[in-house]
Parts: C-alpha cells; structure tokens; sequence
C-alpha cells in the first residue's frame, strides 16, 4: 500500500485577543513529491489553524486508498483522534463531558469526513519547537516518541525537522496577512 506523510501545525499570534492572526501549514511526502500548503486568517484561534491545516493537507490527497501518516505537535486534535473523544461527543450531541458545546464541532465534522474518506489514517504527536541543540531533551522527545511508533533516530530527527518546516509555514501564512 502507497503510504503518503503527512506534517501539519498552525499558530496564531495574539491567540488571546480579539484582533489576532493565524497561519496553517501542511506538508506532504509521497515517494520523492513533496507538496507544500499553507494559509491564513484572521480573528481565528491556535486549535482552528491546526484543524484547517490537517484538513487541508488531507483534501489534498486524491487516492482514497493509501495509507497516510500525520504527524502534529497538536495533542488537541492526536489525543481526540486516537483516544476517540469525538464518538461521546457525536452520541450526546456534539457535547463535551461536561455538557458544553464541542468548540470548532464543524470543523471536527470535516476532520473526521476526511478521515473516514481515506483507508488507513494514523496520527502521531510530535514535540513541537524541539530544540535540536538540547541533545538531552532530543533523545527524552526521541524516548517518549517511540512508545507511539518503533522508528529510528534519524526518522525521528526527520520528523522533527518536518514540524519545524510546517511551523515556518504557519508563520509565514501569518507574515502574509
């Protein structure tokens, strides 16, 4: 089977205020093709720019048949999709645990839609903003990394690099704005 990577991230600079802008990256590998994507918005929040960037980087894949690898720094959006938090909040709802309304649910509906649209997703998470001169915060990273997936070293090195590459592209989604 095709496996397709997939490296999303978003950001927002001035998260907190009303008046603020966001940016989203994606990146895509298939083989030797690489795809990247990028955006913006403004008045947005840090959790839509990560959701719009794992949707948009999903959409882009065309063959519903491959296996697609995901990787974000986002354990907002890896711990809902693989601790299935979204199947309580679809039965009471679109509610929380706490009977408040899922914040971003129409954005989570299209997450999901395009999830269920591909054969095989898998979501990873990865440390965002590692500090690659930090040898022993990259080999803790590395350690706590592979509890999610048996991988060497160097691919998680290259992982890394990758949530760096996309970070830069939410920035400059931002810096566009």
């Amino acid at each position: 089977m095709k496996v397709v990577y997939l490296y999303t991230d978003g950001a927002c600079s001035g998260n907190q205020y009303d008046q603020n802008k966001g940016g989203w990256g994606a990146i895509l590998k298939y083989g030797e093709h690489t795809k990247e994507m990028y955006g913006s918005a403004i008045n947005t929040t840090n959790n839509i720019m990560e959701l719009t960037a794992m949707i948009e980087g999903l959409k882009a894949i065309k063959d519903p048949q491959v296996h697609v690898e995901v990787y974000s720094d986002s354990a907002y959006i890896v711990d809902c999709i693989i601790k299935k938090w979204y199947v309580n909040w679809q039965k009471n709802g679109w509610k929380t645990s706490k009977k408040t309304p899922v914040e971003n649910k129409e954005l989570w509906v299209e997450l999901l839609s395009e999830i269920n649209r591909l054969s095989k997703v898998e979501l990873f998470k990865i440390k965002g903003h590692l500090d690659f001169k930090k040898t022993g915060d990259v080999k803790k990273w590395y350690d706590k990394f592979k509890s999610q997936k048996s991988i060497s070293f160097e691919e998680f090195l290259y992982i890394a690099k990758m949530n760096h590459a996309v970070d830069a592209l939410a920035n400059k989604g931002i810096d566009e704005i």
